[in-house]
């Protein structure tokens, strides 16, 4: 912990730590001091920090009623683990000590800067979100036909229609005693028959009693029936269902099975017997629903507690933790996972298991041997199925500025011309003599670098030009100008390969060519190639003489540099001689031409003959333009002259940022003393008008204006040493005739008056209200027309009658008075940037 943290941890357990009933510890001016170096973010979060803790109690959250969230299955506590995946060394990677890519994590603060690798999701046990949901969503539905071997019993209803020689629809109650009482033939017990043992007895009935009468006997609404469902349910209980309730419909009705409960061992018991079982897989997996018995008055449905679980992962139809009932293998767990998916990579499965030793340990399994379908499963194991490498090998890849990017098939002998076979391939702008391939070389697979000049391999297939390509080739094509971050990719893979004995094969090139930056060093590669690589010279580069700075190690203990001059002349013509060949670290500089520069130019606008923009020589003065311009008209003002240079505007956005950061640092030390004394209101009127000042300098515009005396200017010479020297976007604004002088600041009614000989600077604030309370009169100062400004201590200026120093366009400044304030230490220099600018701002928009 940096020395900073150590004592802000000790500012705010001093501060919080104080009873609310005793006075709060001041902090001390070194605190202070800590506290202003913080970024505002940082100041504000202590701020906050400091104020929950004054509050004398801890905010909680209101207390919110209690809901059932919906059921998710995943793992219980002794969940399996997936294996950490492989590296391509074979090794396994960690990641107790090791951060996001692998990277080793050495400090505190790289634990906590580094993100973390998200968590797999743990695997779901399967099945047990077929009962998810509404329990009403599979409840038997009445009007389905009914079953022959169907048991009727009290309660349901017989529906009996006669026809012939008499005829009648009557709908009879199974009573009681299981009997229905049949018109015309008295008490008939059916209770305990099936629908269709009852159905023949009564139509006999009815053919032997009832002559010449035919009936037909259905069912009408059913009985419901109560059962139990107990065990590993979600709702065990009583239930009461219909009669056609089958052992998945009380299931559904209970709310399903909990998670420590067996899908593969539901019993149904009736009167104490076991009748039958039910394993769920059937259904899940098979749809097979011979098992789903129909439920009888009486009949409980028991849950066992889950059996032996195992998991399988990775690249099968169906990942999940499955319960064993009759699997004995690693095949056997295969096939309930639903089999292996087409990416599976089935000869490196690996199991983890927990041995006798209560250790876990991990095998390798080969799932296409029968020695591994075969392997036994233990409770507990965990099958991992790898996805096959998402490498292909026999392709070559094409990327960067070309129209069709991706793999294209390798073929043998294939080259270049075949990748790419005009410039129809490539976008506008392609940069045609600088090629890239990326290539791995077997059997280690190192990286090496190669580059084809494109325009000779396509005037010549099949030439020296026309690379030949190896499988997995990555052949980059770049744009002719702009960075090229591939590139630098690639070198810093180069540089990650290099030994000791082994130097990196990087090499550089700058200064005026299109592309400067690091680039591979090929073998062989001459000056000649850099240059290809760097887009070759740049416009305004001096052509001819570059040099190369080379380093040697000697003797392996210290390092020369060495400084080899390049005929670029002698390059162009090919002379080996000049194109030398370049070793690792060399970097080629190609100097610029003498007093070469881009075209700069000044803008002149208003009063002016000719206003435009002017090319400009170097050294080229403001007189010299403006006689270039045809000078000032006759209704130019000089003396509101406005000049603005760019370089000042950059350097003005600097200052005012600076003055911003340290203006938050100064409110915020005073808003933290201003929490310690919240009876001070002369520190919360400072903090307020702080907080007022800072959002003004905040909109602040700079604009770079230049005060420049442009009737004084123009009595110089042409070129002299008081003349004007010009830069590149400098802009010379000419007002016409002005008429008017402003007042701004601590005065009622800021504006603007017609100015009047007669008027002095005390006139004109009375005329624009009089002052403020918080004006500061001793203060007072003018911004004159052209930009510079007149300091109101000089009190010649202002003697009585002494109202010649006003001109037209002068702007009058009346400042706060911040003394009658708690001061901040940049609260002057503000006030004034502040209102600078505004008239800078103010002279620039009258054009």
């Amino acid at each position: 912990m940096t020395p900073l943290r150590i004592a802000l941890a000790a500012l705010i357990a001093l501060l919080a730590a104080a009873p609310a009933a005793f006075a709060q510890p001041t902090p001390t001016p070194e605190q202070i001091e800590l506290f202003r170096q913080l970024p505002p973010a940082e100041q504000q979060r202590l701020m906050e920090q400091l104020r929950n803790g004054q509050s004398g109690r801890t905010e909680q959250p209101l207390e919110q009623p209690e809901t059932v969230q919906p059921r998710t299955v995943t793992q219980p506590d002794l969940r399996l683990r997936p294996p950490p995946p492989r590296t391509s060394q074979g090794t396994t990677q960690r990641g107790d000590r090791n951060g996001p890519n692998g990277a080793s994590i050495d400090t505190l603060d790289q634990l906590y800067q580094d993100e973390p690798e998200p968590e797999p999701e743990p695997l779901k046990l399967f099945g047990y979100d077929l009962f998810a949901g509404a329990p009403t969503t599979f409840a038997p539905v009445t009007d389905v036909p009914i079953p022959v071997d169907y048991v009727v019993g009290p309660g349901d209803m017989v529906n009996v229609q006669l026809f012939g020689k008499t005829t009648g629809t009557h709908t009879l109650v199974i009573n009681r005693d299981g009997s229905i009482n049949f018109p015309e033939l008295g008490p008939i017990t059916v209770a305990g028959m099936t629908f269709d043992a009852m159905r023949n007895l009564l139509q006999e009935r009815v053919a032997q009693q009832m002559i010449g009468v035919t009936a037909s006997i259905s069912l009408g609404e059913l009985r419901s029936i109560r059962i139990f469902v107990l065990g590993e349910a979600e709702r065990p209980g009583s239930y009461q269902v219909s009669s056609l309730s089958t052992i998945t419909n009380a299931l559904f009705v209970s709310g399903g099975i909990k998670t420590i409960g067996s899908l593969r061992n539901i019993q149904l018991k009736r009167e104490g017997e076991l009748v039958s079982t039910m394993d769920l897989y059937d259904l899940l997996l098979r749809g097979d629903t011979r098992g789903d018995a129909r439920l009888m008055p009486g009949d409980v449905i028991f849950i066992p507690p889950v059996g032996s679980q195992v998991g399988i992962e990775g690249e099968v139809l169906r990942p999940a933790i499955y319960e064993l009932k009759g699997e004995r293998t690693v095949g056997d767990l295969v096939q309930l996972g639903g089999g292996l998916a087409a990416t599976a990579y089935a000869q490196q499965a690996q199991l983890s298991r927990i041995s006798d030793m209560r250790q876990r340990i991990q095998q390798d399994v080969d799932l296409r041997s029968p020695a591994g379908q075969g392997m036994a499963l233990r409770k507990g194991d965990l099958l991992h199925v790898p996805s096959v490498l998402d490498i292909v090998d026999n392709v070559v890849t094409l990327d960067g500025h070309v129209m069709r990017p991706g793999r294209v098939e390798y073929r043998r002998d294939m080259r270049l011309t075949d990748l790419i076979r005009s410039m129809q391939d490539l976008q506008p702008m392609a940069d045609i003599n600088y090629v890239l391939i990326r290539r791995e070389m077997p059997p280690e697979r190192r990286l090496v670098a190669l580059s084809a000049d494109l325009e000779a391999a396509l005037r010549n297939p099949g030439g020296p030009a026309d690379v030949r390509l190896m499988p997995r080739d990555d052949v980059r094509v770049f744009h002719m100008i702009g960075e090229r971050p591939d590139v630098e990719e690639l070198v810093t893979e180069l540089r990650a390969q290099a030994s000791l004995d082994r130097a990196a094969p990087v090499v550089r090139v700058g200064g005026r060519v299109r592309a400067a930056g690091n680039y591979p060093l090929e073998p062989g590669m001459r000056v000649s190639d850099l240059l290809r690589a760097g887009g070759a010279l740049a416009e305004g580069a001096y052509a001819v003489e570059a040099e190369v700075t080379r380093y040697d190690v000697i003797g392996g203990e210290y390092r020369e540099i060495g400084l080899i001059p390049v005929d670029l002349n002698g390059v162009r013509r090919g002379d080996p001689t000049a194109d030398i060949v370049l070793q690792p670290y060399d970097f080629l500089n190609v100097r610029e031409v003498t007093h070469w520069r881009e075209q700069e130019t000044v803008i002149l606008t208003g009063e002016v003959r000719f206003p435009g923009s002017y090319p400009i020589r170097k050294g080229e003065t403001l007189l010299s333009v403006l006689q270039r311009a045809g000078g000032l008209t006759d209704r130019a003002y000089a003396n509101g002259a406005v000049f603005t240079r760019e370089r000042l505007k950059e350097r003005e956005e600097q200052q005012v940022q600076q003055l911003i950061e340290r203006m938050e640092a100064d409110l915020a030390a005073l808003a933290l003393q201003q929490a310690q004394s919240p009876d001070d209101k002369q520190a919360e009127a400072a903090l307020v008008a702080g907080r007022g000042m800072l959002n003004q300098l905040r909109a602040t515009t700079p604009v770079g204006r230049l005060a420049l005396d442009l009737p004084q200017l123009m009595k110089a010479t042409v070129g002299s040493q008081d003349d004007l020297a010009l830069q590149d976007g400098d802009t010379l604004m000419i007002p016409g005739p002005m008429q008017t002088v402003t007042v701004i600041g601590e005065v009622h009614s800021p504006t603007s008056l017609l100015y009047d000989r007669a008027l002095g600077r005390n006139d004109y604030i009375d005329l624009s209200g009089g002052a403020t309370r918080r004006a500061d009169m001793s203060r007072v100062y003018i911004v004159r027309a052209n930009g510079q400004v007149t300091a109101a201590g000089d009190r010649r200026w202002f003697r009585s009658g002494a109202t010649y120093n006003l001109m037209p366009g002068d702007t009058i400044v009346v400042p706060a008075d911040v003394e009658r304030m708690r001061p901040l230490p940049l609260w002057t220099a503000v006030t004034t940037i502040v209102y600078n600018m505004a008239v800078a701002v103010a002279a620039i928009n009258s054009f």
